[in-house]
């Protein structure tokens, strides 16, 4: 199982349009933050994206990535679904649909604000998607891999992030944009590989855990190793913020490669 972080921003990203702080003026790769999205990678080489951003685009043709078998869908904000229109390549290289899962209140804001893709009669060279609602959290395959949605809150739009099994016994979740998950779906994230999750400052903030509260998840969960992810430039510099954390937790950053 691979991991590929493809963005590790916020929904502006970073660095900021016209902000003159010390993060969006670092020369430090690692400061450089694309919207949030990764790959998660089978070991027959399956590909599963989580989130479709509006850097999709550029974060394919970066990665060189020429397949996908299915994408996830954490909620329908632009930030993580904006990117839907560049899927039509991989439609015509593919030659069937893309599979898209996400519970039903993305489902409903994606048929709302893409509505001609899901048109009846279709303009042709339209993006081709099959959606799947996982609403019921029930765990699903793709590839080599067993899913599992997790729901949890981003203030008060529920949200899912997702638990990924491979057959060969190793174990990945990926939570981003929450700030609260019942315990029953805590429980999801036992005895994991890795744990990502969002971590968007050091303050409070309303809609996304900060970094107390998302190294308290990790404490709570204890997974053998942790990444923050959605992070925005009032985290601070990586080099600063980085060595700050426990021996097992680090900042994610963009094309960062984790191989379970």
């Amino acid at each position: 199982m691979t991991l590929t972080f493809l963005g590790t921003g916020t929904s502006q990203g970073v660095p900021v349009i016209a902000c003159d702080c010390d993060v969006c003026h670092s020369s430090d790769f690692h400061d450089k933050r694309l919207r949030t999205s990764v790959i998660v990678s089978d070991s027959d080489g399956n590909n599963v994206l989580v989130d479709i951003g509006p850097d999709f685009r550029a974060q394919m043709l970066s990665h060189n990535i020429c397949h996908l078998e299915a994408i996830l869908i954490t909620h329908a904000h632009r930030d993580h679904v904006g990117g839907i229109d560049d899927i039509r390549p991989l439609n015509w290289v593919q030659h069937r649909n893309m599979d898209v899962y996400a519970n039903s209140q993305a489902i409903n804001s994606l048929k709302h604000d893409y509505h001609y893709i899901f048109e009846e009669h279709l303009y042709p060279g339209l993006p081709e998607v099959t959606l799947h609602d996982v609403s019921d959290c029930e765990p699903f395959s793709v590839g080599l891999f067993t899913i599992t949605p997790i729901r949890g809150l981003h203030k008060d739009l529920p949200v899912l992030g997702y638990r990924f099994d491979e057959r060969d016994g190793k174990s990945l979740a990926y939570i981003t944009d929450m700030n609260h998950i019942d315990q029953s779906e805590k429980s999801k994230l036992n005895n994991l590989d890795l744990l990502v999750i969002n971590a968007l400052r050091k303050q409070k903030h309303f809609s996304h855990f900060c970094l107390p509260e998302a190294l308290e998840v990790i404490s709570q969960c204890n997974p053998r190793q942790a990444y923050l992810t959605h992070m925005s430039h009032e985290m601070g510099l990586y080099a600063a913020v980085n060595p700050s954390l426990p021996p097992t937790v680090s900042l994610a950053y963009d094309n960062l490669v984790v191989n379970l």
